[in-house]
């Protein structure tokens, strides 16, 4: 959904799910079917190469699955829930303290490698 040029620049954006979160809802409340990206595309009202990105991703953390053409839910509950309670519990950290700042993480980030990440000849 297009938003104004005065909006745009304000950053008065408007907030909603993300196009992977919408996916998730949408395949978890479907969880007896699976659907093509443009079927998944057209109910959460997105653009299917957008939804496509997404799902990839998904796939890659294994909170959906895929067959040939189609997608669907992951048969795991236990970490989808795990997955959204990490997004909410991030979300609300994120707007108690605004978030973290990765300019200034780099630049206090010590020098030298943690011992977990050093070569064992280094250690």
């Amino acid at each position: 959904m297009p938003v104004s040029i005065d909006d745009f620049e304000s950053g008065d954006l408007p907030r909603g799910p993300s196009v992977p979160e919408q996916v998730v809802t949408y395949l978890y409340t479907h969880s007896d079917q699976a659907f093509t990206r443009s079927e998944i595309a057209t109910a959460i009202s997105e653009d299917p190469n957008t939804v496509g990105t997404a799902l990839s991703r998904l796939k890659a953390r294994n909170l959906v699955r895929h067959k040939g053409e189609f997608w669907a839910i992951t048969e795991d509950d236990e970490r989808v829930a795990a997955a959204y309670d990490l997004h909410t519990m991030t979300d609300r950290l994120n707007d108690e303290d605004g978030g973290i700042d990765a300019d200034e993480w780099d630049s206090v980030a010590p020098e030298t490698p943690h011992p977990s990440e050093r070569d064992e000849d280094e250690q």
